[in-house]
């Protein structure tokens, strides 16, 4: 059995727009989209994770709202299960700390990036017109 690694995603809606960020050379599965955030550490629960996460990656606050999805995708490294949340932007606007690019698409837009696998199912509601 491989390597369990939870994980939280973001899902931030704006302007009927959904936040996607590509990720940078240095980490791993580099230029692939996803939503913003990381791994679950002990202790926490999965909004504290997403909460400490956004801060970090991000540089920004967010009201973690409901949960959209989760998923377990099998990679090389490990089987990743990604639940995502649907969150509100606090007053500051995200600045990139890990990530290579950000963008903002509508549902019709989501598959103009390449997702990670893991991603995808969160990607797929979104496209049902889910919000």
């Amino acid at each position: 059995m491989s390597k369990r690694i939870e994980v939280v995603g973001a899902v931030f809606v704006q302007d009927g727009k959904i936040l996607a960020c590509k990720r940078g050379e240095t980490m791993s599965l580099p230029g692939y989209w996803e939503f913003p955030g990381g791994k679950i550490e002990e202790g926490e629960s999965p909004e504290q994770a997403l909460r400490r996460e956004l801060d970090e990656e991000l540089n920004c606050r967010a009201t973690v709202g409901d949960h959209l999805d989760t998923t377990a995708h099998e990679y090389d490294f490990g089987t990743v299960v990604l639940s995502t949340y649907i969150c509100e932007l606090g007053e500051t606007d995200p600045i990139l700390a890990e990530h290579e690019e950000m963008r903002w698409l509508t549902p019709s837009e989501l598959r103009s990036v390449e997702w990670a696998p893991a991603d995808l199912p969160a990607v797929a509601l979104l496209e049902s017109g889910l919000l």
